[in-house]
């Protein structure tokens, strides 16, 4: 498997899989060949056909056309939450790196507590405070410890940045510590947090996907975890359900961690 990896990380098949997810998630509501929430129980659990390319789920649903609904959904979600978690991760840890002692104490401190609790129960106690819970309630959920894992890598990449001869050189003369980080620090770390954003576009699509099957959705939104949820009551009779259902999720995920080596190999120099 180890080898199969590393072959596919030197060839485009992780960053084809993301474009392609990408553009169904911003055109699949245009093509799908039905509506994903109509319902018809005359064709309830059809095995694939012509009629339905990918067979139909609990009440009827057309699969394709839901996969193709939860696409758009997964897509807003993980750009969403993974900019939202850069833009804070990044901020609170060049603080924590440049400016060090009771600023990184504290940083650190709150980064700890957070990862403390396992990623899914603190989204699911988020979630349980508000009785219906919808889209603005999930990304807040996720943010609350994504930001954790950027704000680490910025503070350990300012650590070192912050010792750097420009750095020291333009702190000499005299430019504010703002511009300091804006124009020479942030600029730097643009490259690790690329690799690291493209990767945790699939940690947050697989979050996102776990919570729908939970229960835990975006209210009536049509999302790959809740159809995953309706293939497990039926796996033994309809298993067609689970098998595609999981097996987008399982290939969404893998093109995202295949894009993260694939700009792992390009973007740092050591690797090179």
């Amino acid at each position: 498997m180890s080898r199969l990896r590393a072959r596919l990380r030197k060839t485009p098949f992780g960053p084809t899989i993301v474009v392609a997810f990408f553009t169904l998630g911003l055109v699949g509501p245009w093509i799908a060949p039905y509506d994903p929430l109509a319902i018809d129980l005359a064709h309830e659990y059809e095995s694939p056909s012509w009629i339905h390319l990918l067979g139909t789920g609990d009440n009827g649903i057309d699969i394709l056309s839901a996969l193709l609904y939860g696409a758009r959904l997964a897509a807003i979600v993980s750009i969403v939450v993974v900019g939202i978690s850069v833009v804070i991760g990044t901020m609170l840890g060049t603080w924590a790196g440049y400016y060090g002692r009771l600023t990184d104490h504290v940083i650190s401190g709150i980064a700890d507590l957070v990862q403390a609790f396992p990623a899914i129960v603190l989204n699911i106690a988020v979630l349980a405070l508000v009785a219906r819970p919808g889209l603005i309630h999930l990304i807040v959920a996720l943010v609350v410890n994504g930001w954790v894992l950027y704000a680490r890598l910025a503070r350990a990449e300012t650590l070192t940045l912050r010792e750097r001869e420009f750095v020291e050189a333009a702190r000499a003369l005299g430019v504010p510590t703002r511009d300091v980080l804006r124009r020479h620090v942030i600029p730097n770390l643009l490259g690790p947090l690329v690799i690291q954003a493209t990767t945790g576009l699939g940690v947050v699509i697989l979050a996102e996907s776990t919570l729908s099957f939970l229960g835990l959705g975006p209210g009536k939104a049509v999302s790959w975890g809740a159809l995953l949820d309706q293939g497990t009551s039926v796996l033994l009779r309809f298993p067609h359900v689970a098998l595609f259902s999981g097996g987008t999720i399982a290939f969404t995920i893998l093109g995202f961690n295949l894009a993260g080596d694939w700009l792992r190999d390009r973007l740092d120099p050591r690797l090179r």
